[in-house]
């Protein structure tokens, strides 16, 4: 009995020391975490992230259904995977993925040198725009301020482009009170510690600035961060509240919607314009001679060298084609491995350029940091982009949806690669070539469309009611043509019509544009009114009243039976007659100079034909631009010949919505080279409506004897008897094919008549007969 007692005692006693020992262990982890809570910030964000992580199981169909994953200890770092592979799936069908193939990044530094630059850079991982940006100082608008260079301070070629792009845009501002974003006079694009480039005081000059604030309400350029072997995100100073628009972006260190990820580009990157994609967008895509292509260097050792070793697993030499070279660097010869010499021999067979353009799919692998300029040159070039670069948050992917442009892999699935992309149907195929021209042209195949497209996403955000829907970022014109503040609903825009199924309203204003006095009940504009005002499509008409006299009183305007408004100028600029006004409603507008000659049916005509093409100018006076090759500029022409490039306003049929375009995105140096010539407005509304359209004007039936009538009242005489007249408007188009750093008028041959015109049948089969007889 003794002993069973005993043994009882002997029992309780080793499950009480048990017990001890388990809560020992409970009190050691809770201080270890603690510990690792104050030491290293970046710890406290891991449960967030594993909320959002699953684990992918193959459940029938290739169809992937996320299961959560089992908990860890918080003590542990969870590990994560990029989240390309999803992008994978209508692609990888019955296909396998790796789960425990290690993540290839950062080989060189210890996971606790990594959370130190973490730590020094990324002090404010958690900023958003509601917690690290001022709100407040944007109530005026979205005003933008460079710093001004201090003594001795230089600049890359690169980054005086960029700080160019941000002067010369409408965002600029010289007053530092009124900004809501600044930028910075120091060259921060690149932090490489071995570059001639690196800026070595930058933390000193930037926390010195008397409104960084730790860097609240700043955008901060990068191209390049660390160094070799490793390439860390080092930037060398902190960014701390900055915004930081950032190429070959980490998706680990990227703060959604606060952080913006560019391209990397060249120093040869053009400042405007650029060069144009080599697809036109209505062309059926022949069969190219390959499949996929790339050909660039082959890193021996240290990061970047996995994916680009592996390559020649997949080339086939024949539509698959994949050079690479060892032979780059001081010392290549001292690392070169067994395939160097046969690599560099293939190699130089092949034309990069001949190879890019006559191939479906550009492979564009990660090299020594995220981002490649392959990605760009492949969307210029029409080839679809395939992406293996784990962990690269894509340009502005923000707003732009790259599964409708390129193939996001997955480097440990390279040899699915091939099978993918021949799986891609033909329609596909064409539907991706089209959206990765429309991509270049709009967004990157400029340094000011990088620029720009970067500061209209940081609006949106700070403007958030009125900001663009994916619809206008993703489709043309794009997002830098389809201004938020005049409507967020893609309906209201004239290129979205045929997309949405919508048709124009169907009556117009016209807007008379006046600068001469009101003399007689028969003066030219008076004649122009009762002949508009008799069309049953005409909903009101507008008197711009321009004129240095006093506004005449009501009694001297005709009597009409639609309603007739007078709007005295303010300034009486020329550029203000393409004013958007409130009182105009109608999405139609017909657009006449005072002295204009036309007939009610030359007008409802034209409405008809402007109906079908209401993203487009419809008109009847026409002109041509020419390229003067002695004088190695743009000329201007009135010559009546079959070719055509504008439609002068004079007499035209446009949208409302460019009216509000002309105002708000032409900078105020252009509308005052307008103003002071008072000259050219007709010709730059034209290149703004050809640059949003690519596509030329419509001109439609004219009356033989039409031509702009040579008034002459008082003292004043018209525009087109001055003889500097063609002089400055050849001027104005140089001036204004600079400022978009191409020419954008399109020359046509296509001219509009009415049914039956000229045709040797009966007057009254044909509706409009008075076109005829004049």
């Amino acid at each position: 009995m003794q002993a069973k007692k005993r043994y009882l005692l002997v029992s309780v006693g080793a499950g009480l020391l048990f017990l001890v020992y388990l809560w020992g262990l409970q009190i050691g982890e809770f201080q270890q975490q603690q510990y690792q809570y104050q030491h290293f910030p970046q710890y406290p964000q891991y449960p967030q992230y594993h909320q959002q992580e699953y684990q992918y199981h193959h459940q029938g169909q290739g169809v992937y259904r996320p299961q959560p994953l089992p908990q860890r200890s918080p003590s542990r770092p969870p590990r994560h995977w990029p989240e390309s592979t999803e992008l994978l799936e209508p692609y990888l069908e019955g296909g396998e993925q790796e789960e425990d193939s290690p993540q290839l990044h950062h080989q060189h530094t210890s996971p606790h040198e990594r959370r130190a630059i973490c730590d020094n850079i990324y002090k404010n991982k958690r900023c958003r725009m509601e917690t690290c940006f001022d709100f407040a100082r944007c109530q005026s608008g979205f005003r933008v301020y460079v710093y001004p260079p201090l003594r001795g301070d230089q600049v890359s070629d690169t980054y005086h482009k960029i700080l160019s792009s941000v002067k010369e845009s409408r965002f600029y501002t010289s007053d530092p009170s009124r900004a809501c974003l600044f930028i910075l006079a120091v060259d921060t694009l690149d932090r490489d510690q071995l570059s001639a480039q690196y800026v070595q005081n930058a933390r000193s000059r930037i926390q010195s600035l008397p409104t960084w604030n730790d860097g609240r309400n700043h955008l901060i350029f990068n191209l390049y961060s660390g160094t070799w072997p490793d390439y860390t995100e080092d930037l060398g100073f902190e960014v701390g509240q900055a915004m930081l628009a950032k190429a070959s972006a980490d998706v680990v260190n990227f703060r959604p919607n606060f952080d913006i990820s560019i391209p990397l580009f060249s120093k040869e990157h053009p400042v405007r314009g650029g060069g144009i994609g080599h697809l036109t967008l209505n062309e059926a895509p022949p069969s190219r001679k390959y499949l996929l292509v790339f050909k660039g260097k082959r890193y021996l050792t240290g990061i970047g060298s996995e994916t680009r070793n592996a390559l020649y697993h997949i080339h086939n030499g024949e539509d698959i084609v994949l050079l690479t070279t060892c032979k780059h660097g001081k010392d290549w010869e001292k690392h070169k491995d067994s395939r160097c010499d046969r690599d560099n021999q293939e190699y130089s067979k092949f034309d990069y350029q001949e190879l890019l353009h006559n191939s479906t799919f550009c492979l564009v692998p990660r090299g020594r940091r995220l981002g490649s300029f392959r990605f760009l040159e492949a969307l210029q070039a029409a080839c679809i982009p395939v992406i293996l670069s784990n962990g690269w948050e894509l340009p502005f992917s923000e707003v732009i949806d790259w599964r409708k442009a390129a193939i996001v892999g997955d480097e440990r699935l390279l040899l699915q690669v091939p099978s993918i992309t021949r799986s891609v149907g033909r329609d596909r195929i064409l539907a991706l070539r089209q959206q990765t021209q429309f991509l270049w042209d709009a967004y990157f195949s400029s340094v000011a469309k990088i620029v720009l497209t970067t500061l209209e996403v940081i609006q949106d955000r700070v403007d958030s009611h009125v900001s663009r829907n994916q619809l206008l970022w993703n489709s043309l014109p794009g997002g830098l043509y389809a201004l938020p503040q005049y409507s967020t609903d893609p309906a209201q825009f004239p290129f979205y019509y045929a997309v949405l199924g919508k048709s124009p309203s169907q009556q117009f204003t016209a807007v008379i544009h006046t600068v001469t006095p009101l003399q007689a009940q028969l003066s030219p504009v008076v004649k122009l009114i009762i002949a508009v005002a008799k069309s049953k499509l005409c909903a009101q008409i507008v008197v711009l009243w321009n004129c240095d006299k006093p506004l005449p009183a009501r009694s001297k305007w005709p009597s009409t039976s639609v309603p007739l408004t007078v709007i005295e100028g303010q300034t009486k600029l020329m550029s203000s007659r393409f004013f958007p006004h409130d009182i105009i409603l109608t999405d139609a507008v017909l657009s006449l100079d005072e002295d204009a000659v036309l007939s009610t049916n030359e007008v409802e005509f034209a409405f008809t034909v402007w109906q079908s093409f209401p993203e487009r100018i419809v008109g009847y006076p026409a002109r041509s631009h020419y390229w003067d090759s002695a004088r190695s500029r743009w000329g201007y022409t009135s010559k009546w010949t079959n070719d055509y490039s504008m439609v002068l306003t004079g007499a035209a049929f446009y949208h409302r919505y460019y009216h509000y375009l002309f105002t708000h995105s032409v900078p105020a140096s252009l509308l005052t080279t307008v103003d002071h010539m008072a000259n050219c407005e007709d010709i730059l509304m034209n290149f703004l409506v050809s640059a949003v359209t690519k596509q030329p004007p419509i001109k439609v039936t004219q009356k033989k004897q039409y031509k702009e009538t040579m008034m002459s009242q008082g003292s004043k005489t018209s525009q087109w008897a001055d003889p500097d007249h063609f002089a400055q408007r050849q001027t104005c188009m140089n001036t204004f094919s600079h400022w978009l750093g191409f020419m954008p008028l399109v020359h046509s041959q296509m001219r509009l008549d009415p049914v039956l015109f000229r045709d040797q049948v009966s007057i009254l089969r044909k509706k409009y007969r008075d076109i005829e007889r004049l």
